[in-house]
């Protein structure tokens, strides 16, 4: 991929002066001298690489770059693509919908049948919104069935988990299937207790707090790791280590069979409502058939990806893509999207999954500036600056400048020690400009064993030297050329 990018003319006049190109008006006084990109990726002492690239908008004109071929981890910087892939698509009023079915008629309360909990791929269903289904099943007339309690996840492949290089406790990385709840994830909680913690797993909403329990946890007494994980047929069975519990606290851990996690929460909200079904059973095959009965429609696409983009939500990302793509599976579904993005936006990039959040995926901070350009120029992607995040403007210290005209909205990408930045720069009038900066020390990040990776030494410090690097970057351009 580098020696296809090496070919890519560059203008002349790449490196920018350090002052104002334009002429400086009577009685008016030169902008203050600013450090170049060189100097400052050499201040942050990031080690690695550091790839960085500002170009024109409209004309795709490069106008200052540095490394800028460099092949790095996109980390959730991808998202973007995924972004353009999904809205040109499934269109922005695709709805994810949820649905319960009946395989029989409804005689006096009771479906004549089977009751089937049909996912549609839904990432954002959550524990209040199946509340809610439950509410409108009994509202409906129904307080049972003669047959089976069954859910169905066929809409998207079951996938176990989004990356195998991740710790097993991490939330972000949970399994996907074509029904998903909570982003797939339980709520553990521990208190202090006599002899003791106590111990529970919950679903927990807004409105609703079901007990779990197919997943448990029990404490022992140890200090590394402080998390095992292990799965026993339908159970999903944590350790935790005494030395990292102290007085209490909670934390969401990952599913990794969604579909049945999902049906024993609707089974209890259900039963709440009067509702008596018996225990989930996943169903497999095709679409099932039969009466629709309730039905819960996501919100809009350009909502969806709006949230997904604010708090990068990997389980959104993938599940969005492999909709989108139509796939069996996550290798064939990232490829999809690569050679859609190679077709539709000129990149030359590799795709491993759609969130970013393993390492098969590789970029160059130009290939993502100009995937990102061409993205925003075709009638879909137009949309794309209003659902990403803003980033504003930044002082000479890279910190927010709350007063300046200028708009700045990008995606940021996080792994351990990578860091990204993509977006745009957009002044009251003038020349709008979008960006990409990359920084990885993957040899760092390589030499961490899986059970560091939540939190290792060192990070904290190294990205905050990094976002330090790209806010000032970020006040460069926009003070020479916005």
């Amino acid at each position: 991929m580098a020696g296809l990018l090496a070919g890519a003319a560059l203008p002349a006049w790449a490196e920018a002066p350090v002052t104002s190109p334009r002429p400086v008006p009577r009685g008016g006084k030169p902008l203050p001298v600013l450090p170049g990109p060189d100097a400052l990726v050499a201040e942050a002492k990031l080690g690695g690489v550091t790839g960085l690239v500002v170009l024109d908008a409209g004309t795709g004109q490069v106008i200052e770059s540095l490394s800028a071929n460099e092949v790095v981890p996109p980390a959730s910087v991808l998202k973007a693509i995924t972004t353009l892939f999904a809205l040109d698509r499934l269109g922005p009023a695709h709805r994810f919908q949820t649905q319960i079915l009946a395989t029989g008629p409804v005689l006096q309360g009771q479906v004549q049948g089977d009751l089937v909990l049909a996912g549609g791929g839904d990432p954002t269903l959550d524990t209040d919104d199946l509340g809610d289904m439950a509410a409108a099943l009994k509202a409906a007339g129904v307080t049972g069935a003669t047959g089976r309690f069954l859910v169905w996840a066929g809409a998207l492949p079951t996938i176990p988990q989004i990356a195998a290089d991740q710790p097993v406790q991490v939330g972000y990385n949970p399994a996907l299937s074509g029904m998903n709840l909570n982003f797939n994830r339980v709520n553990l909680e521990w208190k202090r207790a006599p002899d003791g913690w106590a111990l529970s797993m919950d679903a927990r909403g807004e409105r609703f707090l079901p007990p779990v329990g197919m997943a448990r946890a029990s404490v022992v007494k140890r200090e590394h790791p402080i998390f095992t994980y292990q799965q026993d047929g339908t159970e999903e069975i944590w350790t935790v280590a005494s030395a990292a519990l102290g007085k209490g606290g909670s934390r969401w851990l990952p599913v990794r069979q969604p579909a049945l996690y999902a049906g024993e929460v609707f089974r209890t909200l259900a039963a709440a409502q009067g509702i008596d079904l018996p225990a989930p059973q996943v169903m497999s095959g095709p679409s099932p058939a039969g009466q629709v009965l309730v039905t819960h429609g996501s919100d809009d696409l350009p909502t969806v990806l709006r949230d997904m983009l604010k708090f990068s939500t990997n389980i959104t990302a993938e599940a969005v893509g492999l909709t989108a793509s139509g796939q069996p599976d996550l290798a064939l579904s990232a490829r999809e999207m690569q050679g859609w993005a190679a077709a539709r936006l000129g990149m030359t990039s590799i795709f491993g999954d759609h969130s970013g959040l393993g390492t098969g995926s590789r970029v160059t901070a130009l290939d993502m500036a100009r995937g990102l350009a061409a993205g925003m120029q075709t009638p879909t992607g137009a949309a794309l600056p209003g659902l990403l995040r803003d980033m504003k403007m930044r002082d000479a210290k890279g910190a927010a400048d709350e007063s300046s005209p200028i708009r700045v909205v990008a995606k940021t990408g996080t792994l351990n020690f990578v860091s990204g930045l993509a977006g745009v720069i957009a002044p009251p009038s003038g020349r709008v400009m979008v960006f990409a900066i990359f920084s990885a020390d993957e040899a760092r990040r390589e030499a961490l064993p899986i059970e560091d990776r939540e939190a290792p030494a060192g990070l904290t410090g190294w990205l905050k030297r990094a976002r330090t690097l790209q806010g000032k970057l970020i006040h460069r351009w926009g003070t020479l050329y916005a």
